[in-house]
Formats: structure tokens, C-alpha cells, sequence
């Protein structure tokens, strides 16, 4: 088997590869306690600086609140993103509540099941996984200041004056728990519309590189700086309203709708409702992707990318321990089952879903193998998902550190943010764009 495509485990030189993707491939269904994302960090954990989460957000720092809180909260699944993106591409026939009945009966965690009603941000996500793993770690270490450094994106776009109220969006000043926010919502609440922009045009030049992601053209002169593609209605996929909100504030959190059908779902499906409406990561749904540094690996139960092959080792194996030695089949549909032949994990497991490489060929151009956290063989760390290079061309390795805060979600404002939505990013597939 081609050994490039094997997580940490494989590359150790420890556990067989086939063991490997069983462990890969279970990850997501082992029974795991939800824990915040609100606590301390530790005096000695180092930060992103503000100027790359400045950076690393702006490519979504205009999304539509709810939208944008749900992105944040999805971006720490990364494999299950790309193992949506692949059912998605098989189930393109599915529409409305066909889509949503389909959806839930898959593994994934309801922030990522929700986005299956917008599939051109799912595409985005999943074509550029390991910045969207970036993301996700950030959030879950710093959850506070990534919400701070949305803030000030939003800042510099509306002083460039590339950002106000439109027909798709409006765009408000608010005062929050005594702080002034930049408020972004749907201007119709039953219709969401994904901005699509490029960052130099919007914020102007960075301080820190942007990501190396897609971005559209420069419009021509006199045209706006941000486009919108065709409304997705509010529909089967939201029904009991937006799941997520942004809390902004000085607890600066992402807070959910437990109304929401998919959060609901999950509820009843976990027995665990979440009674202070604050998001709370589910270490359950990670699926063998690495996090960011040790001290939200300890929080979280898994490891991370500098982790010792032992612990590696050791992790794995408890987790098939607690499968009694056997791995669950999830279904091909679900782009992550591990094909079985007479019983055993197929060499060809599903990369797409638990991190080892097909034979003869990659599941996508940027494989989950990759999100599992597999380095490239003799790559830098900037090639390897989880990295903790944020631009992708520096080599300063920047520890992410822990976020705080808290908020609640009113049941007036759950009932406000009732919408569904996907749109097209604006000519990602016309060959204009370019990446940085």
C-alpha cells in the first residue's frame, strides 16, 4: 500500500496501515462527552498572533451571521466536511426533504449535516481542507479571539466602504453587552445569499498572508467589491430556524438553536441536550484529526501532530478496544465506509473517511487521508493538514492557544434567524479566479 496517504499512525512505523483506517474510520462513531470550548487556557500556551487570525477568517468574515457560525462550528470536522462533500457528489439527486430525511441518517455531527443545503460553501470547504482545518483549530483554541478577529475584518472592509447593506444582506453597527459589533444578516430571513469576494479588493493588502485558497477576480472599476449568486430559499434543511448565531459581545462565542431539526435530532439521537445554548465541540464526530497543541488534545481526548508514536499507538488501540476489536461498516453512501472484503477493512479503505489512502488513487484532490493528519514524505509542515503554518507560505510554527467565553440565544432570535441557504461563489468554476 502506498504509505503517503497513512495518518500519523502509519507514518509512525507502528500500527499496520489496515489498522490504521479502522481506527480512522471509527473515530467519528466512538461515544465521547461533549466539552466546551469555553475554558481556560494555560499560562504557557502560545497564541495565533491577531494579525494571521485577522488573516486566516477573512475569506468568511462577511458571511452572514448565522452562516459564519455554523462554518466555524463544522471547520473542526474536517473529515466528516469531506466526507459530505463526496455523498453530496453521489446523492446530487436528492432535493429538499428527500435531502434532509437522507442527511440525518448519517454519523455526522448536525453542524455538518446543516450544510448539506448549501453545497457550493461545502464545496469551498472541502477543496480547501487543510485551510478549513486551520480554521477549525484556531476556533477550538482560541474561540474568543477568532470571533474578535471577525470583528475586525468586518472593521476594515466597512471603512474601505466595501461593506454595506444590500438587497441580499444588511449590515449594522450594534451595541452589545457595551461594545460596538458589526452585525451582518439576511435581509430576507427566509432566503440566504454566500458573499463572494476577494480579500485585497474588500480589507485591502494583508499584514499576514491570505490564505492560499480561491478567490474571484478583481471586479472592474465602479462595480461592487462583493458579489452574490442565486438565493437558496429556506426550505426542509431549516426547519426550527438557523442552528448556530453568532454571540457577539464580550464572550465573543458561537451559540446554537436547539429548535434547529438537525441539533434536535442530535439531542434526542445523544440524549445530551445542551440547556445554556452555547456551542460545545464534540470530540465524538473529530475522526482522528489531529489538534492544534496538547493542551486542547487534553481537553478533547485525542492527540496531536507532535504526539509521540506511542501515544499514537496507544490512542488507537484504545479506541478499537472500545469497539470490541471490530470496526463498524459506515456506509458507502457516506463517502467514509471502509469497504469490507470477507470481513476484514479493504486495502482501498475510504480516505474520504478515515484517513488512509486509496490504492491507485486519491478519493479527492485533497484526500482526508490529509485530513487525518498524514504528512507528506519528506514535506514541510505547511504540506500537511492541521499545519500550523496558517498562510501556507511561512515556515514559523505559530501554537494555537485557548479561547473563552459565553452567550445565550434568545428564543425571539432563534425564531428570527429561520433560513437555508447555499449560493453560487461568484465564478469559482468560470476559470477567472486565482489562487494566492
Amino acid at each position: 500500500m502506498n504509505g503517503k496517504g497513512f495518518s500519523l499512525l502509519a507514518a509512525s512505523g507502528g500500527l499496520p496501515a489496515l489498522l490504521v483506517a479502522a481506527v480512522l474510520v471509527i473515530a467519528a462513531a466512538v461515544p465521547a462527552p461533549f466539552v466546551t470550548a469555553q475554558q481556560a487556557a494555560p499560562a504557557d500556551t502560545a497564541k495565533i498572533p491577531p494579525d494571521q487570525l485577522d488573516s486566516l477568517v477573512a475569506p468568511i468574515a462577511l458571511y452572514p451571521d448565522p452562516l459564519l457560525a455554523q462554518v466555524l462550528a463544522a471547520s473542526t470536522y474536517p473529515i466528516e466536511i469531506v466526507e459530505l462533500q463526496q455523498w453530496l457528489t453521489k446523492n446530487s439527486g436528492l432535493k429538499d426533504k428527500a435531502l434532509t430525511d437522507a442527511v440525518e441518517q448519517q454519523p455526522w455531527d448536525a453542524s455538518v449535516q446543516a450544510l448539506a443545503g448549501m453545497p457550493d460553501v461545502v464545496k469551498r470547504l472541502s477543496d480547501d481542507i487543510q485551510w478549513t482545518t486551520n480554521l477549525g483549530n484556531a476556533f477550538l483554541a482560541q474561540q474568543s479571539d477568532v470571533m474578535a478577529a471577525v470583528q475586525r475584518m468586518r472593521s476594515k472592509a466597512k471603512g474601505n466602504g466595501n461593506l454595506e447593506s444590500t438587497p441580499q444582506q444588511v449590515v449594522q453597527t450594534k451595541t452589545v453587552e457595551n461594545q460596538q459589533v458589526i452585525v451582518i444578516e439576511q435581509a430576507n430571513p427566509q432566503v440566504v445569499y454566500v458573499p463572494s469576494y476577494n480579500p485585497t479588493v474588500v480589507y485591502g493588502p494583508p499584514v499576514y498572508p491570505y490564505p492560499p485558497v480561491y478567490y474571484p477576480p478583481p471586479p472592474p472599476p465602479g462595480s461592487l467589491a462583493i458579489s452574490f449568486g442565486i438565493g437558496m430559499a429556506m426550505g426542509a434543511m431549516m426547519s426550527g430556524g438557523w442552528g448556530y448565531n453568532c454571540g457577539w459581545g464580550h464572550s465573543n462565542t458561537v451559540v446554537i438553536n436547539n429548535n434547529n431539526t438537525y441539533i434536535n435530532n442530535q439531542n434526542v439521537r445523544t440524549g445530551n441536550r445542551n440547556v445554556n445554548n452555547n456551542w460545545q465541540h464534540n470530540a465524538a464526530h473529530r475522526g482522528g484529526t489531529p489538534y492544534p497543541n496538547a493542551a486542547t488534545a487534553d481537553r478533547f481526548g485525542g492527540t496531536t501532530r507532535g504526539a509521540s508514536a506511542a501515544n499514537r499507538q496507544a490512542n488507537a488501540q484504545q479506541q478499537l478496544g472500545r469497539q470490541g476489536g471490530s470496526v463498524s461498516d459506515r456506509s458507502a453512501a457516506g463517502g467514509g465506509g471502509a469497504a469490507r472484503q470477507g470481513g476484514s477493512v479493504s486495502d482501498r479503505s475510504a480516505a474520504g473517511g478515515g484517513g488512509a489512502a486509496r490504492q491507485g488513487g486519491s478519493v479527492s484532490d485533497r484526500s482526508s487521508a490529509a485530513v487525518a493528519g498524514a504528512g507528506r514524505s519528506g514535506g514541510g509542515g505547511q504540506d500537511r493538514i492541521g499545519s500550523r503554518d496558517l498562510s501556507g507560505s511561512s515556515g514559523r510554527d505559530q501554537r494555537s492557544g485557548l479561547g473563552g467565553g459565553s452567550d445565550g440565544f434568545s428564543g425571539a432570535r432563534a425564531q428570527e434567524m429561520s433560513s437555508r441557504g447555499a449560493s453560487s461563489r461568484g465564478g469559482r468554476s468560470s476559470g477567472g479566479g486565482r489562487r494566492r
